[in-house]
């Protein structure tokens, strides 16, 4: 029972240090609390830890160095293998980020329709909660909070705060500070979704000069090079009575091969998520 109370201690004085914890797993969508989510960090991170030391152990043991280098690794693999956990939950949001970025647009003029055929707001909101797209998932969420008793106006203000997408969190603020006013909600609505729609606009530009330059930097280093090194390495081994094998040609079309990946990767990242 000791041992049980002092853990519960630890996990919650180690817990202190991250404030905005709570608020990131909320934007998450995990289900677990700010305690339960560090003390499951910790279950993973100590073994994976004192695994990698003992590898290391037998690396220092046959090499003479120092045993000092082996609680300096475990202590340094230990906090490393624990902030992953946190790199691992701020990816998770950045991808809800992307992925209702991607339709955020639609989904605001899919409600925006809605609103000018004459439907109420709390209508408009349960329509586009069902309509296909990701974003709507979100609005949903929306729905379902206000089905749970909370007013319109606090369950925008909940979306607001939890929500990863700085677009979204534009749309939902017109919205709100719109029924606050008592003012019709179409108007900010729609000078909102024009200003979103500019502003991917200019990522799709941006996108265009960015993707002249790795197009040029992919002729190089992925055709231009490995051609003429190819046809220099073959010229000048047949000077010095070089022989090239099948393994040569092998590591060559592996490092190609590395590199194209790579450029995939690149072209991948640097797309800008709106929906072209």
């Amino acid at each position: 029972m000791t041992k049980r109370v002092f853990i519960l201690q630890l996990v919650q004085r180690i817990s202190s240090f991250f404030p905005s914890l709570k608020k990131e797993i909320k934007i998450a969508h995990l289900r677990t609390s700010p305690q339960q989510f560090i003390y499951d960090n910790i279950k993973f991170s100590l073994p994976f830890s004192l695994g990698l030391t003992v590898l290391i152990f037998f690396i220092v043991d046959k090499a003479h160095l120092p045993l000092i280098i082996l609680p300096i690794s475990f202590i340094f693999l230990f906090i490393f293998v624990f902030y992953f956990g946190f790199m691992k939950l701020r990816a998770r949001i950045i991808k809800r980020q992307k992925e209702i970025d991607r339709e955020v647009l639609f989904a605001g003029q899919y409600l925006l329709i809605k609103l000018y055929s004459g439907r109420p707001l709390l209508n408009a909101l349960i329509e586009t909660s069902k309509s296909y797209g990701v974003a709507s998932k979100y609005i949903s969420e929306i729905v379902n909070d206000i089905n749970t008793g909370n007013s319109l106006e606090m369950a925008l203000e909940n979306a607001m705060t939890y929500s990863p997408s700085e677009r979204f969190r534009k749309i939902l603020f017109h919205i709100n500070n719109a029924l606050r006013l008592g003012i019709d909600v179409t108007k900010p609505l729609s000078a909102v979704l024009e200003e979103i729609m500019w502003e991917e606009q200019l990522e799709i530009q941006k996108y265009g000069k960015k993707l002249n330059t790795i197009i040029i930097f992919y002729m190089l280093t992925a055709i231009v090079i490995p051609s003429i090194g190819m046809t220099i390495f073959i010229t000048i081994s047949s000077f010095i009575n070089f022989t090239l094998s099948l393994n040569h040609f092998l590591v060559v079309l592996g490092f190609i091969a590395l590199i194209q990946m790579f450029f995939i990767s690149v072209f991948k990242s640097a797309r800008p998520y709106v929906n072209l």
